[in-house]
């Protein structure tokens, strides 16, 4: 056996026809990140029939000097087969080490266990342990149990089963979030199908949540192709202000029907009375505000302002939130909740059985300072998937040697 330069359809064939592959171990992806300044190979192993036995993405890059590799989500083989993997290892490394290519960082895409919404256990991998012992003695190094962001990969991801009707779905919602988006709707939030010439407002919205630039939402659209959709929400402003003045309205005939009332009964009023008031004095002081603040963002943006985007990868059976973000300025609108319901619903009546909504952290964790994050994605009924996390595998030990050893002058010169 050993190992070949696949080309793109060669790659394209293996990958749509693997047991279990990602949005990052596609043609697609391999091409956006040529774009961003990574080297890419497809590779595979191959036997004496001349098929592909597994295969995958590498993604490399020049660091000071050296080039080293990615393997995002992991290669493409049977993790179980303890044989076809240790051969391949053994290919692949040989095969690297030739190209001066010093190390490959994966993270394979291996449960280690799945969490419910209340964060209890749902199922554990019990193969786990036995693939983790292979990939030890095969000499990957693991690079730890990491709780946040701090991998290639996140370690944990938010998947929800949307293979069931999209009412059942909803039920599963926490109550706040089902009350969320329906206010959503009420305050004038609509929805929209993007296209690459309005990009721009999802990178202003993601552009201090990301280390990309708009370059890379560009390259996404432009070679995932109709796998990738963009969607954003748009307040309508006179709406919501004709909303307010409405709800202004009847908390000021309330709020005058008992002014007439008290005055009438002015010898009879009691301390319950005088309870009913202040609160009718506060609704309508909040109300005022509220009437104040919509009278501004209409006049601000007469035509509307876009409160949130997405973008999505449609990728077999399962939707990918790719990217995603919001206007913080109009968080109180709600408008995400409302979007990644409706997409759910759309994607949920199109077919698709898995909607993935992206990277969690530890949710044991009750100190994680991304709880809200992981919030947001278990009160739309997701389970949390956790993964191996990261693993090196040295494939020039030499040239890795120098590398780790540069380290110190590096240091030295940065000061």
């Amino acid at each position: 056996m050993y190992i070949k330069e696949l080309s793109k359809e060669e790659f394209q064939n293996f990958t749509n026809n693997f047991v279990q592959s990602s949005i990052y171990q596609s043609a697609e992806y391999a091409m956006v990140m040529n774009n961003q300044g990574f080297q890419t190979m497809f590779l595979g192993l191959i036997d004496e029939q001349n098929h592909i036995l597994a295969a995958t993405l590498l993604l490399v890059e020049k660091k000071h000097g050296f080039k080293y590799a990615y393997a995002p989500k992991g290669f493409l083989l049977d993790y179980t087969n303890a044989s076809l993997f240790e051969t391949f290892t053994t290919t692949i490394k040989k095969y690297l080490g030739k190209k001066d290519i010093i190390a490959v960082k994966l993270c394979p895409m291996i449960i280690k266990t799945i969490y419910d919404t209340k964060n209890n256990l749902k199922s554990e991998n019990q193969r786990y342990q036995q693939i983790f012992d292979t990939f030890k003695r095969l000499g990957y190094f693991h690079l730890g149990y990491n709780n946040n962001f701090e991998a290639l990969k996140p370690r944990y991801e938010g998947i929800l089963d949307i293979g069931i009707p999209y009412y059942q779905i909803f039920n599963n919602l926490a109550r706040s979030y089902k009350n969320k988006v329906r206010s959503s709707i009420a305050k004038g939030v609509q929805i929209f199908r993007g296209n690459e010439y309005n990009l721009e407002n999802l990178y202003s919205q993601t552009q201090n949540k990301y280390s990309k630039k708009l370059k890379y939402f560009e390259d996404c659209y432009q070679f995932f192709g109709n796998k990738l959709e963009y969607y954003y929400t748009k307040l309508d402003t006179e709406k919501y202000l004709q909303k307010i003045q409405n709800e202004y309205q009847i908390e000021e005939q309330k709020n005058r029907q008992l002014n007439q009332f008290i005055l009438e009964n002015k010898n009879k009023n009691t301390e319950g009375m005088i309870k009913k008031k202040l609160k009718a004095d506060q609704r309508l002081d909040f109300c005022k505000k509220a009437l104040v603040k919509a009278t501004n963002i209409l006049k601000e943006n007469p035509n509307g302002v876009i409160t949130s985007a997405v973008l999505t990868i449609k990728n077999r059976d399962t939707v990918y939130l790719f990217v995603d973000g919001h206007d913080r300025n109009f968080k109180e609108f709600n408008s995400k909740h409302l979007l990644l319901w409706t997409l759910i619903e759309k994607y949920n009546k199109q077919g698709f059985k898995y909607f993935n909504l992206g990277g969690m952290t530890n949710i044991l964790d009750k100190n994680n300072k991304y709880q809200g994050l992981n919030d947001f994605k278990l009160n739309f009924g997701c389970k949390c998937y956790e993964y191996m996390g990261d693993f090196e595998l040295i494939t020039n030990s030499g040239l890795y040697l120098m590398y780790r050893n540069s380290g110190p002058i590096r240091n030295i010169l940065r000061r």
